[in-house]
C-alpha cells in the first residue's frame, strides 16, 4: 500500500532505506549472494506539486514496485525551485538506497547547467516508465481557437500573453520555450509549483495558456474546461474520451521536440543490490505492468520501461536540447557543453 507524506521536513520522517534485493546474482563467476529484500519503506521523493504529471505516475509505479520489493513505497511531494529542492533532498540523503527521486529526466540534466543542483544525467540510474508529449492549449473562453491565431496575437502583443507552466526546466517551460523560437515570439511566463497547478491556473483564466504534458491536461480537455490547439511536436495524439490532436508541424512545417521520459532514479553509489533489485522489479513487472499501460492510455503517454544503458540513452536527446534552450535564452548559468552536453 502506499503511503503519502506531503510537506513534511525530511527530518522528521522516519529512517528509510532501500536494502533490496530479488534472488541469487553472481558477484562473480562461481560465487552469489543471498537474497534479500528491504527491511523498511524506501522514500520516493516526487520533487513537484501532488496533481503534476510526476506526481501521477509515480504513485502508479510506486503501488506497482510494492509487490516485487515486499515493502512500503512511501510518496513525498516535496516542490519548489522548479524541482531542485526534492532532488538535493535526495542526493543530501544517505547512499543506502532508501531514498529515491523522481520526475522528467530532461529536468534532472539541466540543473547543473541551472547552477541549481550539483548533479548530472550520468550520476543516476534511470528507470523509466513513460515518456510524456506536451500540448499547447488555452482556456475554454479565450479567443484563440488554432495555433495560428495564438501566435499571431504573440506577435501582435509580444511579451503580453501568459503561458503558465511549471516553472523553469519544467516540460511546459521547454515546450514553450522551443514554441517561441520555431515562431520568432516572445511570452510572459507564469511560473507554478508543479504542471496541475499551471493547468488550473490556464482553466480559471489566471493565465491564457499551458504547455504542460498531456496527463496533465487530460481530463480539462475532456471536460472542455482545456482547448487543445496542437501536440508540441510532429506527431498526433490520440486522446481517450477525446479524439486527435494535431500537431504542432501541421502549422510550424518542420518542427520537432525530442521524447520526454518520465521515471524513478536512484543515485549512484547506493549498493550494489539496491541496483540489482530495481533491475529485477523493472524487469519482473514494470516492463509489463498494466496499470501503467492502463495509465497511458487514458492519460495520453507513452508506455516505454527503459533502464540501464538504454535508458540513458533514450533520454539524451531531450537533456541535451532543453540545457542548450536554456543557455541560449539566458537562462541557465553554465555552458553545457562544459558538463557533459555537447551542442547538438
Amino acid at each position: 500500500m502506499t503511503r503519502i507524506l506531503a510537506d513534511v521536513p525530511l527530518g522528521r520522517r522516519p529512517l528509510l532505506g532501500l536494502a533490496a534485493g530479488l534472488g541469487l546474482v553472481g558477484l562473480c563467476p562461481g560465487r552469489a549472494r543471498a537474497a534479500w529484500k528491504p527491511t523498511r519503506p524506501i522514500n520516493l521523493i516526487v520533487p513537484w506539486a501532488a496533481g503534476g504529471s510526476t506526481d501521477q505516475v509515480i504513485r502508479v509505479t510506486a503501488a506497482e514496485l510494492e509487490r516485487p520489493l515486499g515493502q512500503t513505497v512511501v510518496i513525498i511531494n516535496q516542490p519548489g525551485a522548479s524541482g531542485a529542492i526534492g532532488t538535493r533532498g535526495c542526493l543530501s540523503a544517505a547512499r543506502d538506497g532508501y531514498t529515491w527521486a523522481s520526475g522528467a529526466a530532461q529536468d534532472l540534466g539541466a540543473y547543473e547547467t541551472l547552477g541549481s543542483v550539483q548533479t548530472r544525467i550520468t550520476d543516476w540510474h534511470l528507470y523509466l516508465s513513460v515518456a510524456n508529449v506536451s500540448v499547447l492549449s488555452v482556456g475554454a473562453s479565450a479567443p484563440y481557437k488554432t495555433v495560428s491565431d495564438l501566435m499571431e496575437a504573440m506577435k501582435k502583443r509580444p511579451g503580453k500573453i501568459s503561458v503558465a507552466t511549471g516553472g523553469v526546466t519544467s516540460s511546459g517551460h521547454a515546450a514553450m520555450d522551443m514554441i517561441a523560437k520555431a515562431a520568432d515570439v516572445t511570452y510572459r511566463h507564469v511560473t507554478y509549483d508543479g504542471g496541475n497547478p499551471a493547468v488550473i491556473a490556464t482553466v480559471s483564466g489566471e493565465a491564457e495558456v499551458t504547455t504542460q504534458l498531456a496527463v496533465e491536461q487530460a481530463d480539462m480537455i475532456r471536460a472542455k474546461r482545456l482547448r487543445p490547439l496542437a501536440v508540441v511536436g510532429d506527431k498526433p495524439l490520440e486522446l481517450g474520451g477525446y479524439g486527435v490532436i494535431p500537431p504542432l508541424s501541421d502549422t510550424l512545417k518542420g518542427f520537432m521536440a525530442p521524447v520526454n521520459y518520465f521515471g524513478v532514479f536512484v543515485p549512484k553509489g547506493v549498493p550494489e543490490e539496491v541496483i540489482t533489485a530495481m533491475d529485477d522489479a523493472w524487469k519482473s513487472t514494470i516492463l509489463s505492468s498494466e496499470a501503467l499501460k492502463k495509465y497511458a492510455v487514458a492519460k495520453g503517454a507513452l508506455f516505454d520501461p527503459l533502464y540501464g544503458a538504454a535508458a540513458q540513452k533514450a533520454v539524451f536527446p531531450a537533456v541535451q536540447a532543453n540545457a542548450w534552450m536554456l543557455f541560449s535564452t539566458g537562462q541557465a548559468k553554465v555552458s553545457p557543453d562544459t558538463v557533459g552536453l555537447p551542442k547538438p
